[in-house]
């Protein structure tokens, strides 16, 4: 099941290469990574998306991530209450012709035209994960030339509802 964890460290050079190498030395899969600094400049979090097959190595991986010397924090956020967005910039072919028709399908999802050529458009689309591959099946045939995702970034919303794991379908 996948799982998004975030860890806050210490901002310094290696910390990154220590936490993915540790997540590497165990078999996890990492399908998503970011990684930026906090609101305090020597402290940075990074937000992890894996896919871990049981409870047992799901404990054990919060574990040892927590027992790395720069590692400040270690949350699995999955089951919680939380904020998830993602980026990404799509580079769809688009002659003049059919401009006007790729602009009006991709208005509901409040993507941005951030660049235009002859026959380019690039839209930048953020939101969920879901929102972002529903984006791309709805240009995928007018052709994309050209994708980059930044990968999921999330936390903990200040109030907590008792539902459980509202993010959760996103993420199967």
């Amino acid at each position: 099941m996948k799982r998004i964890i975030t860890v806050t460290v210490i901002n310094q050079s290696g910390v990154l290469n220590r936490v993915t190498g540790l997540l590497m030395k165990r078999q996890f899969n990492i399908e998503s990574i970011t990684v930026g600094h906090t609101e305090q400049p020597q402290i940075s979090k990074m937000t992890f998306v894996v896919n871990v097959e049981d409870e047992q190595k799901l404990e054990q991986l919060l574990k040892q991530l927590q027992k790395q010397v720069d590692v400040l924090k270690v949350n699995d956020i999955t089951e919680k209450s939380i904020v998830v967005r993602e980026l990404a910039l799509v580079k769809v072919v688009s002659p003049p012709s059919v401009r006007a028709e790729i602009n009006s399908l991709v208005e509901p999802f409040r993507a941005s035209t951030i660049d235009t050529g002859k026959n380019v458009v690039t839209f930048q689309v953020t939101g969920n994960p879901e929102k972002i591959d529903a984006f791309i099946e709805l240009v995928k045939p007018y052709g994309i030339k050209e994708l980059t995702r930044t990968g999921v970034t999330a936390f903990v919303r200040e109030t907590q509802k008792a539902a459980n794991a509202p993010y959760l379908s996103i993420l199967q």
